[in-house]
């Protein structure tokens, strides 16, 4: 690593460390305030009552239905795209089911693109669908993590909010603000921001050439804010129109840390403990720092095939002797070891390099991000998450030393457990099942490019990250097929309310217990002796469950790799 290496590392980073704090402060201050004028004005515009306090079930049908509604809107939109307007080039609809699967994987904050957006969809298309639900769907999931959080601070209460007031007031004071003004960065750095459809460029060797533009610039800056990773084109973050500079793919970064990174602090504040926000913050940055180290020393390996046939490498400037494939020259091996670790993390998906040239280590860095989704995970259900982790871990260790089982002055029984539990058992039913049905059937092999633990990783890379919400692709599996469309689509869907529901129910079992005042006898849970318990528990229940498949993906393939075998 050279020095310019460490600047980018020790910059972005600590840029993200110094902000967290004082974005989740905000956040709580947000939340802890009264409704602003603006907000009233908006609730008796569209009917809605803001003292209105509903139970999880009513909180969790609202969700449901708004989310249904949202997706529809996005469907019909996608699929009336012929006739609409801002669309000069009459680009047809995407198929049935890849409109199915846009849909569901933008109102799940997935942004799964089986599609070339700058080939496939129309201006209108990106801004009043593309747009709509993602700026939708990144709302949702703070609104939920907000009602999970009042299930811990209120006693002996029937309700956990208003699901309304909750979406509003992040999209009003936070989310939509801060779109704008890092839209107009990226339009300073050069990402166009036009209703243009496309411009013609005379090239040096005289023929003209067609360049796609459109709404770019208002897109990059909410696909990174609010976690979910679409892109304008095919390309994505290494596109040059979306990041065209070392400042942007540094600014991207900045964006996917802001809130996700902040949420361990504004629970710490809702709560009125900040040191146990302090502790769920470093128990998660460990994980994320962990995942960034073996990245980078994975990208960092020469590639052990090359040196079985004898293939000498060039090291320079822009190869510095590592894996090379699929990245930027312009970015080089650390900044997308960074970006590439910190897109899977915050389950953002979007990415500066090709997923599929990775080295395998890599992969299973990525695998494990997306199992464990919440390191710092997606948009507030990553936090909440967590939570259920935490609570998980604190029952452990109750057992194990024989006292009933505590968390934030709320007695953990049977109830929590089991809810906790039916929502963390999600993922790798998702996951492991639907990964080896494809395996077994011809509809699910055909799409296959690759032979062996790589062509394994592909099919289990997918449903990891559709399961996951996060929306990051390996480039070698066909996902346009009818099959992989429409279960992906599903697995979103599920993926995204299976395991979101339960936590609701968890909050309002909470809510309804009283706050019981600590004793001798509490544990702590904002001591270090919490971060190892809860890092302990993580990484055990992802080895139980997960490491079959790791085994037979991304280690088989390192272990071939150094002994020179291929597939």
């Amino acid at each position: 690593m050279i020095a310019n290496d460490w600047i980018q590392i020790l910059f972005s980073l600590g840029v993200t460390v110094l902000l967290a704090p004082l974005v989740g402060r905000y956040l709580a201050w947000i939340y802890k305030g009264p409704h602003l004028s603006l907000e009233r004005g908006f609730y008796r515009l569209v009917g809605i009552n803001p003292d209105h306090e509903m139970t999880w079930k009513e909180y969790g049908a609202v969700l449901l239905v708004s989310n249904a509604f949202f997706f529809a809107a996005g469907f019909l939109v996608l699929w009336a795209q012929p006739v609409l307007p801002l669309n000069p080039r009459n680009l047809p609809p995407l198929s049935p089911e890849l409109t199915f699967n846009t849909a569901a994987s933008f109102v799940t904050n997935t942004n799964w693109q089986a599609y070339a957006g700058e080939a496939q969809l129309s201006n209108l298309s990106q801004m009043l669908a593309i747009t709509f639900l993602m700026f939708v769907g990144a709302n949702t999931g703070m609104a939920s993590l907000v009602a999970i959080f009042k299930g811990f601070t209120r006693s002996g209460s029937q309700t956990i909010g208003n699901f309304w007031t909750d979406f509003v007031r992040f999209f009003i004071r936070a989310f939509l603000p801060a779109c704008f003004l890092m839209a107009l960065i990226h339009v300073y750095q050069g990402s166009p921001q036009t209703l243009r459809t496309q411009i013609t460029a005379h090239t040096l060797e005289g023929p003209p050439q067609t360049l796609i533009v459109g709404p770019v610039a208002s897109l990059e800056s909410l696909k990174h804010l609010g976690t979910n990773g679409g892109g304008f084109y095919n390309a994505n973050g290494a596109h040059p129109y979306e990041n065209p500079t070392p400042l942007t793919n540094t600014l991207e970064f900045l964006e996917m840390g802001l809130f996700t990174f902040s949420l361990p602090f504004f629970f710490g504040r809702m709560i009125g403990r900040p040191r146990q926000g302090q502790v769920f913050f470093i128990a998660i940055l460990t994980l994320y720092l962990s995942g960034f180290a073996l990245i980078e020393y994975s990208e960092r390996m020469p590639n052990p095939l090359l040196a079985h046939a004898s293939v000498e490498q060039q090291v320079g400037p822009l190869s510095d002797g590592g894996n090379t494939e699929g990245k930027e020259t312009r970015f080089g091996i650390t900044q997308t070891s960074l970006f590439s670790n910190t897109t899977i993390a915050a389950t953002t998906g979007a990415v500066d390099g090709a997923m599929d040239s990775m080295n395998p280590l890599s992969i299973l860095v990525y695998l494990v991000h997306m199992f464990l989704n919440e390191e710092p995970g997606g948009k507030g259900v990553g936090f909440a998450g967590l939570l259920k982790e935490a609570i998980l871990a604190i029952f452990l260790a109750g057992l194990m030393v024989g006292r009933s089982p505590e968390f934030l002055g709320k007695r953990i029984e049977s109830r929590e457990i089991k809810l906790a539990s039916l929502s963390l058992l999600v993922t790798p039913l998702l996951v492991l099942w639907l990964t080896g049905i494809s395996l077994l059937l011809p509809s699910g092999k055909s799409s296959m490019g690759n032979p062996g633990p790589h062509g394994f990783m592909e099919v289990l890379y997918a449903f990891s990250s559709g399961n996951a919400n996060n929306g990051s692709a390996m480039a070698g599996l066909n996902v346009s097929t009818p099959y992989y469309a429409i279960l992906l689509g599903v697995e979103m869907l599920l993926g995204r309310f299976l395991p979101l529901l339960p936590l609701l129910a968890l909050a309002g079992a909470l809510a309804r217990k009283k706050t019981h005042p600590e004793t001798a006898g509490t544990f702590k849970t904002d001591q270090p002796l919490f971060i190892v318990l809860l890092l302990g528990f993580m990484i055990l229940f992802a080895a139980l469950t997960f490491f079959p498949p790791l085994m037979l993906g991304p280690l088989l393939e390192h272990l071939s790799l150094l002994h020179g075998i291929s597939f």
